[in-house]
């Protein structure tokens, strides 16, 4: 008997299961590894010795408006360890300057008092100027250009002014972007609506390219590091997560080349490979991003990779915020059909993109290969309404997928974290 915990939420949940089922347990080695410093030295030490740049308190002399993008409510960054840092940073380097930390929502709800006390601590909420970004708010957009997509681009007013432009974040695989992080901070951090939507258009969604883990030939990639080039971010802080989200990794410097830096290092631990199985069972890797379903389709992705065709995907996620977005709930609750609303999808172009619709494509492209059971705080018709099955429980959630299946004698692989592996 193997006994496994599940993130869910702010804990877990957990199951023994019989080892005779289990194809396998997918984790990375992120977990294993042990860098010999806290998280505290490994941020000061990558700042210390910047990849392709100047410290940031030398890129900071004679600078007199500073912004530095952070990263929201949704994303498990510890700005307590990071932002402190960057400011003591910059300040050495311009005692007199103004700084504006700018939170990079994209297209997520506005992130409140609370949730920045939460993420900055109370002392850097009383005391620095944070403002949170609103992809519709039109007077604080500026147009820079036109994406490699063909899409317009318009950045936060804050951020294109600023004589110097500096970003926090964290990379963990992503499953269209390849992997987060770096010049993500701009699109879709700090982007306005309409950029973000012909960057997520269903053509490049549907690309072969845009997946968990990949960059070259990647189109959401490449707008993205654009985007990022033409803002003139001049500098980031990243780090890496492990289960416990403490940082285990952290680089430093030019956007681009730290960015890679922490990318090579993921690749290194997050690859897996999986056999097929009848059941997997994934999660988002608990709070803060199993907050909503919306968020959950990323550790779902994880299981389409190990899932055979016609299989069950068992998702545990808390969803204590909800569905996550409206537009991505009547996507799937109003048309029962889901190769109708895929169809509807991919013949949409680049500039007819609708918000949410990158979400629901996926969602649906993982429906169209597997049944989904969803374990969660969401009421059950909800759950229903989004062609997905309700469960309270993993042993529950098993006894279902067993009578989907018409059997008892199943393959069953179990993805304890769902958004920090890459399926190869």
């Amino acid at each position: 008997m193997k006994e496994i915990k599940f993130p869910y939420g702010k804990g877990y949940l957990t199951h023994t299961f019989d080892e005779s089922q289990l194809s396998g347990i997918l984790s990375s080695d992120i977990n294993e590894y042990d860098p010999g410093m806290n998280e505290h030295e490994l941020v000061r030490v990558a700042m210390a010795s910047p990849i392709g740049s100047l410290t940031l308190s030398e890129l900071a002399k004679g600078k007199k408006n500073i912004v530095i993008i952070a990263s929201d409510h949704t994303r498990p960054v510890p700005s307590k360890v990071i932002i402190p840092e960057m400011l003591e940073q910059l300040r050495s380097g311009a005692p007199d300057s103004d700084i504006t930390i700018l939170i990079a929502t994209g297209c997520h709800r506005g992130t409140t008092k609370d949730e920045l006390i939460s993420k900055f601590g109370e002392d850097i909420v009383l005391k620095e100027r944070i403002v949170v970004h609103d992809c519709d708010d039109r007077d604080m957009l500026v147009n820079i250009g036109t994406l490699p997509s063909g899409g317009v681009c318009e950045i936060n007013r804050l951020a294109i002014e600023a004589d110097l432009l500096v970003a926090e974040g964290f990379i963990e695989p992503h499953f269209f972007a390849g992997f987060s992080g770096g010049r993500k901070s701009v699109l879709p951090g700090i982007a306005g609506r309409s950029t973000v939507l012909a960057n997520h258009c269903s053509e490049f969604i549907a690309h072969q390219c845009a997946r968990t883990g990949i960059l070259e030939g990647n189109p959401i990639h490449e707008d993205m590091l654009w985007a990022a080039m033409k803002a003139e971010l001049a500098y980031i802080v990243n780090v890496v997560l492990n289960e416990d989200k403490k940082v285990i990794f952290a680089t430093a410097g030019a956007p681009a080349d730290a960015h890679m830096a922490g990318v090579t290092f993921l690749r290194e631990k997050c690859a897996v490979s999986a056999r097929p199985s009848d059941i997997v069972i994934s999660t988002n890797g608990g709070y803060p991003l199993d907050q909503n379903v919306y968020q959950a389709v990323k550790g779902m992705t994880a299981a389409e990779r190990a899932v055979k065709e016609g299989g069950v995907i068992i998702m545990i996620a808390k969803s204590d915020d909800g569905i996550g977005g409206e537009h991505f709930y009547r996507q799937l609750a109003d048309e029962p059909d889901i190769q109708k609303t895929t169809e509807l999808f991919l013949n949409r172009g680049r500039d007819e993109t609708v918000p949410d619709q990158w979400q629901t494509q996926i969602f649906l492209r993982i429906l169209s290969h597997a049944r989904v059971i969803y374990i969660s705080e969401i009421p059950d018709e909800a759950v229903r309404m989004m062609h997905m099955t309700p469960a309270h429980s993993i042993p529950e959630a098993l006894n279902i997928a067993k009578e989907m299946l018409g059997r008892n004698k199943v393959s069953i692989t179990a993805i304890p974290d769902g958004v920090s592996i890459i399926i190869q």
